[in-house]
């Protein structure tokens, strides 16, 4: 039985031995670096721990010096948020047995760890324990209070365990003492805590003073090195959602064979398709394919990555969720033909001006109350309206996606602005076997370009000159058109576009070459476009425009965004927690980078990008989608290339050169993405230097910290172990190592994310400037065909029917709208500092003067945005861009750079 003291004088020398000493807390009453960074964690039961000593049983009467019987009394206030599906939710018997335990005030237990050994035992010191009862309950907290004795001689606090009572989690924001005479101090938790019902392991808080493994008090050393075991699992069992376990899984979990054969899909991760790898779940095997694992209503992730109450009730767990299990359902049944496409233009404007009509609900208004911004819920007719937003580039110019030098510009500044690459070699040759794809010569010659420039230069001083850049999906593509043409309602081709770099530092688009592999007993088929002055032309031309679209798009979501951000984050994720203890000054940079992303990467495999999931619906690769993602991964994501300075060289869209901004001269001046980039790049560096600077005195430290070895070793081997072998991938032996890797993974999700996320119902919610897939062949494919005549007697009829369906168009736009949408509780990077970085002044004013250059870089962006010399920012009709300006208002607002990839 656990023994209660919080009100026993201190003068019986009996108590005295078995209450807290004072711990050694700096600071005074006001300043706020007095709270204490906390993670939550699990503690294995103490009694069965060697050397931890936690109740009295074998008290033994001995003298107590005068020290050890002053003590102080400290009043303890713990703040327990109401949350949603968990704590106060459920009414009934153990909801009782809880609203009993609070009455006799023994709803948490909590026990305080000092940082030091008991100097006579050599042993770990006695926690002192002490039940909080609730003192007070609104519906915005719960506070829980009590009141323990200290001793002065405990030493300094470094850790609190707390034991949940209830058979419900809990919430915990803070844990406040008061009384001491430096101050109070706080313990920000802001994480969940079990039940004990569920788990009896102890959750540890430990304080917000970071340290290195060698750095380790003695008094936490084993709670550190246990903790992270904990965190690792055995590898054993399906998970459970008040786990908090990290472990590494294949992408096995997308198909459901079980349900219909035709939704098997193959193991994604591993020598035959590889891939990063995600959260193990642990859920069975699928009977009819044991390779896959079964699917299930909620997704494991470990508790602390779940959502945030806010952006769970407001944002986008409930909406995004909706709009898959809601909203989808409903418009298949408005459009009941799946294949029905847009019958005029008009008809896509009637999206933004009369909405869609809804078939009746069974809850009137249910989805207007999920989905605001789309769903009008029309009480005269009782019927639900999904009429979407008119995208910012449609409200400025409704033509902005006909006109080419906008398709020029978008690769510069639009939604995937990281894939334009400077042509380096001529003539342009196919590097996939001839004798499976056909001949590698492109049929983009040197007379067809020279013609398109019209003389201006020649195409190789083009080249040397670097004026000649390239959109090249053409080996990335052709080996899957045979696959994915054997899909219904949809076509694909091996593309290239080409553009030329004109004076004003525009890219104005020469040719697009499209290419289908020798198949069905035909040879290879390979022609170009470029643009025209007839009108047979002049359509071909729009046509082409939209297959290459198509490609740039799907690549966009597939790789740009899912791969390169979502997936390839999981892992440093996994690893941060599995190999850095809450303590280590790296896992307290990483953390706020780290948020949520989990959760919607969950959520994603559930409805996104699973099989006939809605990317599969609407996207040209159909079923094959995750395959190309897997695809792109093998040949071309590199560690090493993931970095800002080091992608824009190896696309040749930059040089080193040490006397330019950045120490890199770009290949285009005006190149919105990489210019503003490079500033948040550099801001990010300088901060991550201090940083590790403050921690690391020197390289040495960096090669002895077993802890960050461990982290680095397991990313490379384990979450991205299909490429272990790779040679490129960065050595971990300097503090200047440290810094490379963890800006370029910072840069990742914090940066590269929302330049290519935020952007997308801008640029994308008006589908004909990007549609997600390209329907039926180029009509001059094969000219016996009747869509041929078709095409010449109402071009503008081809064009609708290649682009997506009325379903499919509504499906993405929908989407696109809730991915693009800021929460209101939205992060942003520099915004909010960190409670452990507010704890140590240095740190402190790296942050502040990090946060300086974020503010610099927002005036820095609105100049730009008006200065008439850089046309791929502004002009008539251009939306600025402001993609990777640092903050921004809640909503789709086309900017705002958050600290995590949260949706």
């Amino acid at each position: 039985m656990f023994m209660q003291q919080i009100h026993i004088s201190n003068s019986s020398p009996i108590i005295s031995c078995l209450i807290l000493h004072k711990p050694c807390l700096h600071g005074n009453s006001t300043h706020p670096s007095l709270q204490v960074w906390s993670r939550p964690s699990f503690f294995p039961n103490q009694k069965k721990q060697k050397g931890f000593r936690t109740g009295c049983s074998k008290i033994k009467a001995v003298a107590v010096s005068e020290i050890e019987k002053k003590s102080v009394k400290v009043k303890v206030t713990i703040t327990v948020q109401p949350t949603v599906g968990g704590f106060f939710s459920d009414l009934g018997l153990e909801r009782g047995l809880d609203d009993i335990r609070d009455l006799l005030g023994q709803s948490l237990l909590l026990e305080l760890a000092s940082t030091t050994l008991d100097p006579k035992t050599g042993l770990e010191k006695e926690t002192i324990k002490g039940y909080v009862h609730k003192k007070q309950q609104s519906s915005e907290e719960v506070k829980y209070e009590a009141e323990i004795e200290v001793p002065d001689s405990f030493g300094e606090i470094g850790a609190i365990l707390v034991e949940n009572e209830h058979h419900k989690e809990m919430f915990i924001r803070n844990v406040v003492l008061e009384g001491f005479l430096t101050g109070p101090v706080t313990f920000s938790c802001n994480s969940w805590v079990h039940s004990k019902f569920d788990n009896p392991v102890k959750r540890v808080f430990f304080s917000n003073k970071s340290c290195l493994p060698s750095s380790t008090s003695e008094g936490l050393k084993r709670l550190r090195e246990e903790e992270l075991e904990l965190l690792r699992g055995n590898g054993q069992g399906e998970r459970k959602s008040f786990e908090r376990i990290y472990d590494y899984d294949v992408y096995n979990d997308l198909g459901e064979p079980d349900n219909d054969v035709d939704l098997k899909r193959p193991v994604i991760g591993g020598d035959q398709h590889p891939y990063p790898r995600r959260c193990r779940t642990g859920r069975p095997r699928c009977k009819t394919d044991p390779l896959s694992e079964e699917r299930s209503n909620s997704v494991y992730v470990p508790r602390d990555e779940c959502f945030a109450e806010v952006k769970q009730l407001t944002f986008s767990t409930k909406t995004l969720y909706s709009v898959m299990h809601a909203l989808v359902p409903a418009l298949s049944t408005a459009i009941v033909d799946k294949n029905l496409g847009f019958p005029v233009f008009s008809a896509i404007d009637d999206l933004f001006n009369e909405g869609l009509s809804l078939p009746p609900a069974k809850a009137r208004g249910l989805l207007s109350n999920i989905l605001p911004r789309l769903v009008r819920f029309i009480k005269d007719t009782e019927q639900d309206i999904l009429r979407f937003e008119t995208p910012a580039t449609m409200n400025k110019d409704r033509f902005f996606w006909f006109r080419d030098e906008e398709f020029g510009r978008q690769t510069l500044a639009g939604l995937n602005p990281c894939c334009i690459e400077a042509v380096t070699e001529w003539p342009l040759k196919s590097k996939l076997d001839p004798n499976v794809y056909g001949p590698p010569e492109s049929a983009i010659t040197t007379e067809i370009i020279e013609r398109e420039i019209k003389g201006f230069i020649t195409v190789e001083e083009a080249i040397k000159q670097k004026k000649l850049f390239i959109l090249d999906y053409h080996d990335l593509l052709l080996p899957l058109v045979e696959e994915v043409r054997k899909l219904e309602g949809t076509t694909l081709y091996g593309s290239r576009a080409l553009f030329f770099l004109t004076l004003d530092g525009t890219l104005r688009p020469l040719v697009i070459e499209l290419t289908r592999p020798p198949m069905d007993g035909k040879p290879q088929w390979k022609q170009v476009f470029t643009p025209a002055w007839h009108s047979t032309g002049v359509w071909l031309w729009r046509l082409a425009k939209a297959h290459v679209l198509a490609h740039d798009t799907g690549y966009h979501q597939l790789v740009s965004h899912w791969l390169r951000t979502h997936c390839a984050t999981e892992p440093y994720i996994i690893a941060t927690n599995r190999q850095l203890s809450a303590m280590h000054p790296i896992y307290r940079l990483l953390h706020p980078h780290f948020r949520y992303t989990m959760e919607i990467n969950a959520l994603a495999r559930e409805a996104l990008v699973n099989a006939n999931g809605i990317i599969e619906s609407t996207f040209t690769p159909g079923k094959h989608s995750i395959l190309l993602s897997s695809i792109a991964y093998d040949k071309q994501w590199q560690f090493n290339l993931q970095a800002l300075p080091a992608d824009l060289i190896n696309r040749g869209m930059a040089v080193e050169d040490p006397n330019s901004p950045h120490g890199l001269k770009l290949t285009i001046e005006d190149y919105p993405y990489a210019t503003d980039g490079l500033m948040l790049w550099d801001a990010l560096k300088g901060w991550i230097t201090e940083y590790v600077n403050h921690y690391y005195s020197g390289s040495s430290l960096v090669e002895s910290d077993q802890e960050i070895q461990a982290w680095w070793e397991e990313i490379r081997t384990v979450g991205h172990g299909d490429k272990k072998d790779e040679p490129w991938w960065p050595v971990l032996k300097t503090k200047e190592d440290l810094v490379e890797i963890l800006t370029t993974i910072v840069w990742i999700t914090s940066g590269h994310h929302a330049a290519v996320n935020f952007g997308q119902y801008h640029y994308a919610g008006y589908f004909p400037n990007r549609p997600t897939i390209a329907r039926n062949n180029m009509p001059v494919e094969d000219p016996s065909d009747p869509e041929w005549q078709l095409f010449l007697d109402k071009p503008e009829v081809t064009l609708l029917k290649c682009f997506p369906s009325q379903i499919q168009a509504t499906t993405v736009m929908s989407v696109l709208d809730i991915l693009s949408n800021h929460s209101p509780d939205e992060e942003y990077i520099g915004q909010t500092i960190e409670p452990a970085w507010v704890e140590d002044p240095i740190v402190k004013a790296a942050f502040e003067k990090f946060k300086g250059k974020l503010m610099e870089l927002e005036g820095v962006i609105d100049g730009r945005n008006q200065d008439l010399k850089m046309k791929n920012r502004n002009g008539a009709g251009i939306v600025p861009y402001e993609l990777l300006k640092p903050s921004s208002e809640p909503g789709v607002t086309g900017k705002g750079v958050p600290y995590s990839i949260s949706i």
